[in-house]
């Protein structure tokens, strides 16, 4: 079984996110001088913001390149086809408040490609998405190119990982999946823009668990916030995978981390 992680606290999100953004640029850089590609998976939302606004500003003061970047996000709402009795569901509109898609746009490659310079960022056939239409050609895609480092997210009343809820099975690949109601709820935080729960979408494609723990080479767990700190504890005590909180994923994970900031920190763990 594996071993229980202990986190790592820093001060703030900006530190937590500068030192795992230098992390993953120097596995950017890395991967040019050998002539690779990087793949770097990534959650939307709040949590890993910090690390993105960070990769961007040290982009721009190392001079990477990125072209040879491909970022692997984690998932996407949907919405069915009409009465939803057929099974079909398409994504919503990718200019949507709450659209993954333009999460992606907006907050990661933009800034990074604005960061890098004209002709050095990252293509848009190398953003990659689940596709509600075939979400196994996603598990197949991200099995046969890995993920270089898979930054995580754990959300903060029911422990969901991408959309991946309470009770999801340690086999679970892509897939379309029902949100749970404490997922939805946490998602009003997320995207202040819906009025109510009622908005929030009710289906989403997400990788599975297994998808991250099989096809990761390295995963770092960020959590921050004192409202997360009940995620930081169940995080730090988890010596497996458990249904009951999915992002103890992590624990099963290659080369894994637990990075937190004071605020989060449930326990003394060790400061960096």
């Amino acid at each position: 079984m594996p071993a229980s992680l202990r986190p790592r606290v820093f001060a703030g999100p900006a530190d937590l996110g500068r030192a795992l953004a230098e992390e993953i640029a120097d596995g950017i850089a890395k991967a040019a001088a050998a002539g690779h590609r990087y793949v770097l998976g990534c959650p939307g939302g709040r949590s890993p913001k910090p690390v993105y606004d960070a990769l961007a500003a040290l982009t721009a003061e190392r001079g990477l390149d990125l072209r040879h970047v491909v970022i692997a996000m984690m998932d996407e709402y949907v919405l069915p086809v009409g009465d939803g009795s057929s099974g079909v569901f398409v994504d919503v509109d990718h200019t949507a408040h709450n659209s993954c898609h333009r999460f992606a746009a907006d907050e990661i490659v933009g800034p990074l490609n604005a960061a890098a310079g004209e002709g050095r960022g990252i293509p848009a056939a190398s953003v990659w998405f689940p596709d509600p239409a075939d979400p196994a050609a996603y598990e197949t895609r991200l099995a046969e190119s890995g993920i270089d480092l898979f930054i995580l997210a754990s959300g903060a009343s029911d422990g969901h990982i991408a959309f991946n809820p309470p009770g999801a099975a340690a086999d679970s690949i892509s897939r379309v999946v029902a949100l749970a109601d404490t997922t939805r709820e946490d998602n009003l935080g997320t995207f202040p823009d819906f009025a109510s729960i009622d908005e929030v979408p009710r289906h989403g494609v997400t990788v599975g668990v297994a998808t991250i723990v099989r096809h990761s080479r390295r995963a770092v767990m960020v959590v921050h916030g004192a409202h997360k700190r009940e995620a930081v504890r169940r995080l730090a005590a988890a010596g497996g995978y458990d249904p009951a909180w999915p992002a103890t994923l992590v624990v099963e994970c290659r080369e894994p981390d637990l990075y937190v900031d004071a605020a989060a920190a449930a326990a003394d763990g060790e400061t960096a």
